[in-house]
């Protein structure tokens, strides 16, 4: 599967070039997120991918809004958390994004990574990194 961290993600990645049976799967607005945010104390972004667990393994991880979701996957990565096939690293933003996608450079626990350095990223360059993955499997 294809794990993203926001609709805007999910729903810019072009099926067509996927393999049929390929699920792209968003949490963020799952029922109990938010619950499970004021609970934990983090974004929704974050606990949103507790809901990944079962998927996780083998899976192709994009992060393309916000850095509290890389950092968190990262943790539960540090938990014994399974691990994805891929992470697409590019949150964006002022707070965090550097420095999450540092972390992961500096220490991918053993998953392969594609980011874009510093601050800028986004939903739209997550997207370009999928589709353009998804077309030189084609």
């Amino acid at each position: 599967p294809i794990l993203c961290d926001a609709r805007m993600v999910s729903e810019g990645i072009t099926r067509t070039r996927l393999p049929a049976n390929n699920p792209i799967i968003c949490t963020l607005h799952d029922e109990g997120v938010r619950e499970m945010a004021l609970e934990l104390g983090n974004t929704r972004s974050a606990v949103a991918l507790e809901l990944w667990r079962p998927h996780l393994e083998g899976s192709v991880v994009v992060i393309g809004n916000a850095p509290t979701a890389l950092f968190y996957l990262l943790e539960m990565l540090d938990a014994g958390a399974p691990k994805p096939a891929l992470i697409l690293g590019f949150p964006v933003g002022f707070v965090g994004a550097a420095e999450s996608k540092a972390m992961l450079a500096a220490d991918s626990r053993g998953v392969p990574f594609v980011i874009m350095q510093g601050r800028r990223g986004g939903s739209a360059m997550a997207v370009a990194a999928v589709n353009a993955l998804a077309t030189e499997i084609e």
